[in-house]
């Protein structure tokens, strides 16, 4: 699996992303947002950012559409964290999925949030084959998350 893959945000991206997080710690979610918050695997503490949980079967899941970021490093390390919108928080467990595990999931994140996210997926989208899903599944974590409290 390469963990190499990676799309750092600009400027614009960080100042949206904190917008957004603004919004998840006031209980404002836009379009599915939560604040997620893992304890950094260096310094023990708590990093925060926007992520969209996908509710499926099973779920929900974690996945990180610009690849192998720190939250994604932190989380492997710290095997869980918190999920925050307003005054819930909501602490857990998390567990990767293997690339096989990805392309419905893949698919599913991308037909409900693809306008935000599908820049960082290249030539995949919700419409590709499963086999073209899973091709591109090693840069894109998927993580099922359980909910502890």
């Amino acid at each position: 699996m390469s963990q190499s893959h990676y799309i750092k945000p600009g400027r614009l991206d960080n100042i949206i992303n904190g917008s957004i997080a603004w919004l998840a710690r006031r209980g404002i979610s836009l379009m599915g947002t939560a604040e997620l918050s893992v304890r950094g695997r260096t310094s023990g503490e708590w990093r925060s950012i926007p992520v969209n949980p996908l509710p499926y079967e099973g779920g929900p899941y974690l996945i990180s559409a610009r690849g192998h970021s720190q939250w994604v490093r932190n989380l492997r390390a710290a095997g869980g964290g918190r999920l925050q919108l307003g005054r819930k928080t909501q602490h857990f467990t998390a567990v990767e999925l293997t690339d096989e595990e990805k392309p419905t999931l893949l698919r599913t994140y991308l037909e409900r949030w693809g306008w935000e996210v599908g820049r960082f997926f290249g030539d995949v989208n919700a419409k590709s084959t499963d086999e073209e899903l899973l091709a591109a599944a090693h840069k894109h974590p998927v993580f099922r998350i359980t909910v502890t409290d």
